[in-house]
């Protein structure tokens, strides 16, 4: 599957993750253990707010298959890359644990991480599953439904998938027909699009209830796109939590149905420095954020802006503000409201806008991202193949 239209997207979009990791903005990680999962006083705002415990759920595509070096990772730094997590004790816990967790608002665990696959690609169950039982790690394979009922050749079957299942592995949705969902294909209006999303997405829902004999939990979107259709849907329909692409950490603050996940893929996002990176990031809580993810209203926001829960935690001299198309641009807090007014029209498809400061206690890079997508600019008809 392909994450960015092109190589030299992905190469910038890395450039600009990797200048994150100075000297000045990332410190190595609290290397204490701490398992415990007692519940946090929400009404302690002071010990709220200096609490940094984050998870990192990684998102994997292809293993062993250099053909396809835009999301693939090599089986040797895949092992490494394992290797690297049980060396440095950290916890690998299942994606169910993670939502439960979120659910109650309980403490997540500190230097915990939760591997996740999207797509089901063979290499998972040839390459990637002897791996992962070696090392004893829970792991999730959200389905491209319609290419394993399709039994394309380059996915596993129903039954590999059965098999692995009966070895405790999770298998959750990443919808049919693996469309581009987070704006409305060419001739569709609003009413249509919905249905078009509900199809489905339901359709996947009941392949994967009728094949593996439960209904699935969480739903990965597709090339990680959304607005606020396609999580109502997801929502309405029955899913507990919805997956993005948006990179960043996982903590308290973070929304069931818009959790970040960090892609490690291609010769930059696979590498040793990368992983050891996002591992070390921490969660931004904000709210209020202008514009809005999803949907432009307008190709040229007024402003970039959003509230800052706990602007007690961060360097005030820290914080900056990202738009893919148009870099970093100089901000200063205000309160807890940081703001920059925009100062160009956009022109991509898509872009995402990062917030980022560094952390008083720990020195750790936090970050939060979200997606904006242009309505009026073209995308694939609906149901174009993915292979």
């Amino acid at each position: 599957m392909k994450l960015f239209n092109n190589s030299v997207l992905l190469v910038i979009f890395h450039v600009f993750l990797t200048s994150l990791n100075t000297p000045a903005l990332l410190v190595a990680a609290d290397h204490s253990s701490d398992n415990s999962h007692s519940a946090i006083d929400l009404t302690n705002n002071f010990e709220k707010s200096a609490l940094s415990n984050n998870v990192t759920v990684f998102i994997y595509h292809r293993f062993g298959e250099d053909k396809y070096p835009s999301t693939n990772v090599t089986i040797e730094r895949f092992a490494e890359q394992l290797d690297y997590l049980k060396s440095n004790n950290y916890n690998v816990i299942s994606l169910s644990v993670l939502f439960e967790l979120l659910k109650k608002g309980e403490k997540l665990p500190r230097k915990s991480v939760v591997i996740t696959i999207d797509d089901g690609y063979k290499s998972v169950y040839e390459k990637a599953w002897p791996l992962l039982k070696s090392f004893g790690y829970p792991f999730t394979v959200f389905i491209y439904s319609k290419a394993t009922d399709n039994k394309h050749w380059d996915y596993m079957t129903w039954e590999q998938i059965k098999e692995l299942q009966g070895q405790g592995v999770d298998f959750q949705d990443h919808s049919y027909a693996h469309n581009r969902m987070g704006t409305i294909p060419d001739g569709m209006d609003k009413a249509h699009y919905s249905k078009w999303i509900r199809d489905d997405l339901l359709k996947s829902y009941k392949l994967i209830e009728k094949n593996l004999g439960h209904k699935p939990e969480f739903l990965a979107l597709p090339y990680g796109e959304y607005n606020s259709t396609v999580v109502e849907v997801a929502r309405d329909i029955g899913y507990n939590a919805v997956f993005t692409q948006d990179p960043g950490a996982v903590s308290t603050d973070t929304a069931l149905y818009s959790i970040p996940r960090e892609p490690i893929l291609g010769n930059s996002w696979s590498t040793m420095e990368h992983f050891e990176m996002v591992l070390n990031r921490a969660d931004l809580p904000v709210e209020s954020i202008q514009p809005d993810s999803g949907l432009l209203n307008n190709s040229t926001p007024e402003l970039y802006s959003a509230r800052v829960l706990y602007p007690q935690r961060y360097d005030p001299r820290s914080f900056a503000i990202y738009v893919s198309e148009l870099g970093w641009m100089p901000t200063k807090l205000d309160g807890d409201i940081l703001r920059v007014e925009n100062p160009a029209e956009l022109q991509r498809r898509s872009n995402r806008v990062a917030i980022k400061a560094r952390e008083k206690v720990t020195g750790q890079t936090a970050i939060r991202f979200w997606l904006l997508l242009k309505g009026d600019t073209p995308q694939p008809p609906a149901d174009t193949p993915k292979f």
